[in-house]
């Protein structure tokens, strides 16, 4: 067995927690920043996805794909139109200890590609479809776009 299936192997022995393959320190906007400002955090930091907070709460998320078909798409100016009108509402979240495979069937049972990964309330990481391609099976298709440098 090859040293990355060995790898796996002994990943899955251990039952791998979230906190083993999430994206740590996720970009959190106020849910009255502006669609711009999501925009240029997800440009800096080649993410896909920001956590959108009102009151030191979670109140959704918005993705890229937010921002082009819930904003651009529809006409919405993206430097005055509040995160809070785009984002998604009705999250679904996870622990740091949440088992990955269970995690992977939420994402499955909801077709959702991100979870907001969440600790006594507040945002820890976001554990992504990329994240466990990249972890699970790095020789796919989806792992090495995800972990391809961003284009420019």
């Amino acid at each position: 067995m090859s040293t990355g299936g060995t790898r796996l192997a002994k990943a899955r022995e251990k039952k791998q927690s979230v906190s083993d393959v999430m994206t740590t320190m996720p970009i959190v906007l106020p849910a009255d920043a502006p669609i711009s400002a999501a925009a240029r955090a997800m440009r800096d930091r080649d993410i896909g996805g920001v956590i959108v907070q009102t009151n030191d709460q979670i109140c959704g998320m918005v993705t890229d794909r937010d921002v082009v078909v819930r904003a651009i798409a529809t006409g919405k100016d993206p430097s005055k139109t509040p995160l809070v009108d785009i984002c998604s509402q009705e999250l679904t979240t996870v622990t740091e200890s949440t088992p990955v495979d269970e995690a992977v069937q939420l994402m499955r049972d909801k077709a959702i590609r991100r979870l907001p990964v969440i600790d006594d309330g507040h945002p820890v990481g976001i554990l992504s479809i990329g994240d466990l391609a990249i972890e699970r099976d790095r020789k796919s298709a989806l792992a090495d776009v995800s972990g391809a440098p961003a284009n420019r």
